[in-house]
């Protein structure tokens, strides 16, 4: 992910200003440029061309309205208003191509690079392509199925028989059998690595599937 690329065009964001205080104002209507640096800093480009660095988490601002004047100032304002918009990436998340399915989208800084639609979280219910086994995702990894083996003499996911077929690209899902073991706890059962694009995601919780 690239984090630089993501820089807005350097334009004011005008809505109805007539209650709002002067920093607010100068906020919406001044010409500024936000790229996100990650860890929820942002740079911030003004009209005059200096630019600051805002730590949204922090409600903090390199500027001298922040540092000196203690003020909240225009820039986090900014910044605030175009992570509400969605014109930047908010904290803990950056701009780039999911790799599931191939859209541009906000993805997580840290773990799999996954958006919202195409994530599993653990707990989520899924559906095994091949059997129509009902299994539940345990983990979500960054590794490749053409990278991860699953059996001693060095066989990948990619090349277990059962997944041919599916791309040797695809990210590491590991997931349970919920009823392998009835008498265990979903955190002692076996884990197994499935390429993602064998699952397919099911809207229910477990408890509806059952049903």
């Amino acid at each position: 992910m690239d984090g630089g690329g993501d820089r807005t065009p350097k334009e004011p964001l005008a809505p109805d200003l007539g209650s709002m205080d002067d920093r607010s104002v100068r906020a919406w209507t001044e010409a500024m440029a936000v790229a996100p640096l990650g860890g929820g800093r942002y740079t911030v480009e003004g009209q005059s061309g200096n630019a600051y660095v805002v730590d949204l988490l922090a409600g903090d601002c390199t500027c001298p309205d922040h540092t000196i004047r203690g003020e909240r100032c225009k820039h986090l304002r900014r910044v605030a208003i175009e992570v509400n918009r969605g014109r930047v990436a908010p904290p803990g998340e950056l701009r780039g191509t999911c790799e599931a399915c191939r859209r541009e989208a906000f993805l997580p800084e840290e773990g799999p690079p996954l958006c919202d639609r195409c994530r599993p979280e653990p707990g989520d219910v899924a559906t095994d392509r091949e059997t129509g086994d009902l299994v539940v995702v345990a983990r979500v990894t960054v590794a490749r199925a053409d990278e991860v083996t699953v059996d001693g003499d060095g066989t990948s996911v990619a090349d277990y028989p059962t997944n041919e077929g599916y791309p040797g690209d695809d990210l590491v899902v590991e997931v349970v059998y919920p009823f392998s073991r009835p008498e265990r706890s979903f955190s002692d059962l076996q884990r197994y690595a499935f390429p993602l694009s064998r699952l397919a995601r099911r809207e229910e919780s477990l408890v509806d599937a059952l049903g």
